[in-house]
């Protein structure tokens, strides 16, 4: 099974509506690992590392968690694994 680095920046109104906390809770249901941070710019970005599928639907799932609506764009990036994550967390 190929492992992958998947970083996803959210814009629209994701900051202060408990974005951080969905996504990590969504996260407690894949196996995935990383973080979720808020940017200066208002932008949140998430970091996460698993299988590609399973990837995959943890950010359909993030979207489907009642996230949709907030979310404007997301721009989306697939790098190698670095294995720097042990679970997921919120990065302040």
């Amino acid at each position: 099974m190929s492992r992958r680095r998947m970083q996803v920046f959210y814009s629209g109104r994701v900051q202060g509506v408990g974005f951080r906390y969905q996504a990590r809770q969504v996260a407690s249901g894949y196996e995935v690992t990383g973080v979720v941070r808020n940017l200066p710019d208002g932008r949140v970005e998430l970091v996460a590392e698993g299988a590609f599928d399973e990837l995959q639907e943890f950010r359909k799932a993030i979207r489907g968690s009642g996230l949709g609506p907030m979310i404007r764009d997301e721009q989306e990036h697939w790098t190698e694994p670095s294995g720097e994550y042990r679970g997921f967390e919120i990065v302040r």
